[in-house]
Order: C-alpha cells, then structure tokens, then sequence
C-alpha cells in the first residue's frame, strides 16, 4: 500500500482525536493522557457504566463513530480485539486519516486466531488504502500539539528529534528521558506489529520532515528488508539515523517474536546492511541518547587522536581500552603541553600522560582544557567530568530545577576547538548529576 504522506500529517499534526473504548479499569488512560490536546476531543463508549466517567472528564462521549460531527484526524483504539474490525470499518466509512490501534492479542500471540484476526486488520486495510498504526502499540506523541502516549509525558514544545520504536515503552521512555537530558522529540511514533504501516514508511515520513533533525529507531525486525534498506539510505544521506536493534542473541530474537511478532534477521546480516546504508548502530537506550546528544549539539568529529580527561587510574585503564578497541588513537602529549603541565600539576594520585587523572589537580581543569585544547597531537577530546568537579567549570545556581549547560573553547583564533554539554540538577541546595558529561571537538 502506498503511504499518504498527506493523511500522516493529520494523524501526527491532528486536530479532531477520537478515542474509542477507553474504560474506568484503565483510569480512562487515553483520554487523560489528552487532557494537553490542543483540538477537538471526543471519546465512542457504549457501555452506561463508563460514559458517566468519561463526561465528569469533560469529553463529549458519542455511541458510534458515525456519529461524530466534522472531520476526524485520529482516532485511538482501545477495545477488545473481537471487535477491532467493526471500528475498523468504521473508520474506513468515517474518512478518518488514520488510526491507531492499541489493542493486542493478534500475531504476536502465535496463535491461530491472533493471526488471523491480524491478517483480516491488514487485508482490509489495505484494501481500502487506510492508515493503520499497529496493532499492539502506543501510538504517536507529539508534544507540540499536546498529542500524547501517556500523562507522564511533556507538552507543549517541539524538539528536532523523530523517534520511530516498536516498542510501546521505549518510545514512552525515550521520550522522558530525552527531555531530561535535552533530546526533546519533534514527532514520536510507537509501531508495535506494524502490519500495515511499517518502519519504512515512518521512516520515509520523517526523512521529508524538515523540522526533524535526527532521527532515532528502536527496532525488533522488518517486514520488506530491501525496501526499508533502500529507504535507509536514501534518508540517512539526508539526515542522520540511529538504530538500536532489539533481539540480536538467540533468545532476544525469540522474545521479539512473542513481543511484537517480528521476523528475525541475522546480526551479521543486519550490522553490514545499517552500516552500508550510513546509519548508525547502537546497542542500549544510554547509547542511543547520548549519541543523539552528540549529533545535536557538538561539532563533527574530523580526526582520530583522542586526549582523555576524567576518572580514576582503574577507570582510565578501561576507557582507554573501550576508545582503542573502537578503532581510535590515545596517542601522548605534545611536549610542549607536557611541559606546561608540570608547572603546576601535582603527580601523587594523579597522572598527566594520556589518559589524564587529574587526582587532586581538579581545580586546574579548565587550565588542563586550555593545554589540551592547543596540543598539536589531539584531534578529539573527551571530559569525562562529574560531581564536584564540574563546579570548576559553571557557576552552578541553587535555585532548586534542572540545568542544562553548554560551552565552546576557542583558540588564539577564536576558532572553535572544542563543545560541551552538561546536565545537572539542583535539589534541596544540592548539585548532582543527571548525565556525565560528553565532550567532542
């Protein structure tokens, strides 16, 4: 089925959201995660029990689709899955640009009737040229317009990041997250089974929106590899991709199957394809933000030759380790930067080689920074500050809140050598952590 771009941008920039089937034993989640909606709100319930709540949330309830006044954007799915079909065909009669089915139950059960009921949702569909999201998933979020997964969400503001997930809870986690540590989403997009609109085709979506920057991807498998290969591709010439593959062991592959009912694809297989099509390959939720961090907010990497900074003798050694194994040089100091050390660094428990201990020496980092900001060996380097030690470098307020905190240096010049950026949080007068530190030229 080709994809509308044109109805994707109702379901993702809605103004009419209609939720079907949202009940009290669910503490009408779908209808209250809307409460920041910026459109028109209605809810479909049949049952008398559950419309008086729905009113005391202040939702006009109808008892069918059909009955609803003026256009319709979205519409969310919460019902039991023998009658997904009914309020499918619903939809198609409706005009609805697109729907978004949260029920589960279907292929990802393995079972004969799970499958065939998903086979019938794909099939009519299809047939009828209809954007289903789903089954099995949460949906969009997009903050701006006050669109919203859950009510732990944000609202109100657009970030430049997509984020495209089969997974219902790393997209909401994601999102959470990402806010905390300056990755705010533009557009959002849980897929779960994905047997209509796939990962290609929001990919391809997001790869023509120009207010997204970056893009990120939480994926257990696809349905038409090549296509979404050849989609890959052509977006991540564009814009950069990140992609975090879930079941990559043996026994991750089977829980994916019983999760979202998605093929497997050989590790192998599936690095050598993200890589030949210029995305990148991460492996964990930390991985995926912080390198979505650094493709927002640092300059691009141009050299190889890294001057480490931060961390105790034991964590130096394994840093060191992880930065060599990853194809990159921990080269020695220039001796003109180790000249200029020794005017003042102090070697018991500390180390001024490359990596760097700074041990006792933390109130001269930002003279450290200085050194190795001029030292001719160096390409890259990387700050791994925390804690106390950051106070050296921001002059922290106290105010209780969340800070975010970013710097260029710039040589002789005024040629930027070096970005940073640094979150933290104030609580109770306190100064902590919220994300080390990253740091790249």
């Amino acid at each position: 089925m080709a994809t509308d771009f044109a109805k994707l941008d109702k379901a993702f920039n809605p103004e009419s959201i209609v939720v079907v089937g949202d009940k009290r034993q669910n503490n009408f989640m779908w209808l209250r995660a809307q409460v920041t909606f910026k459109g028109r709100l209605y809810s479909v319930q049949i049952d008398p029990a559950e419309i008086e709540g729905i009113k005391a949330l202040g939702v006009a309830n109808y008892t069918s689709l059909l009955d609803i006044p003026g256009p319709i954007d979205l519409v969310i799915v919460a019902v039991p899955r023998a009658v997904t079909l009914e309020v499918l065909d619903d939809c198609i009669d409706r005009g609805v640009a697109a729907a978004h089915l949260f029920t589960s139950g279907f292929g990802e059960t393995g079972t004969g009737e799970g499958i065939r009921l998903e086979r019938q949702l794909a099939e009519r569909a299809k047939q009828a040229g209809f954007h289903l999201i789903g089954p099995n998933c949460m949906g969009i979020f997009n903050p701006k317009v006050g669109l919203r997964q859950t009510d732990g969400q944000y609202a109100g503001l657009a970030g430049p990041v997509g984020f495209i997930s089969q997974s219902g809870t790393h997209a909401v986690f994601f999102s959470i997250e990402g806010h905390l540590q300056g990755v705010d989403i533009n557009k959002s997009v849980s897929f779960g089974n994905g047997v209509v609109l796939d990962a290609a085709d929001y990919l391809d979506y997001f790869g023509s929106d120009a207010d997204i920057k970056v893009i990120g991807m939480y994926l257990e498998g696809v349905r038409d590899g090549g296509r979404f290969l050849a989609v890959l591709s052509e977006v991540s010439a564009r814009k950069p991709v990140v992609i975090w593959k879930g079941g990559r062991t043996e026994e991750g592959e089977r829980a994916t199957s019983s999760h979202t009912g998605a093929l497997a694809v050989p590790q192998a297989i599936w690095d050598a394809a993200v890589k030949q099509a210029g995305a990148i390959k991460v492996t964990s939720m930390e991985e995926l933000l912080d390198t979505l961090k650094a493709l927002l907010y640092l300059s691009p990497v141009r050299g190889n030759r890294v001057a480490l900074v931060g961390g105790s003798g034991g964590q130096s050694v394994a840093i060191t380790d992880a930065f060599a194994e990853a194809g990159l040089k921990v080269p020695l100091l220039t001796q003109e930067s180790d000249d200029e050390l020794a005017t003042f660094f102090s070697l018991v428990g500390a180390s001024c080689r490359n990596p760097i201990d700074p041990g006792a020496n933390r109130k001269q980092l930002g003279r450290i920074m200085e050194i190795l900001a001029r030292d001719a060996n160096m390409t890259l380097r990387i700050y791994n500050v925390l804690g106390q030690a950051m106070r050296t470098l921001v002059d922290a307020p106290q105010k209780a809140g969340r800070y975010t905190v970013r710097w260029d240096a710039t040589d002789d010049r005024g040629v930027r050598v070096s970005s940073g950026l640094y979150f933290y949080r104030i609580d109770a007068g306190s100064f902590q952590d919220v994300k080390r530190l990253i740091l790249l030229k």
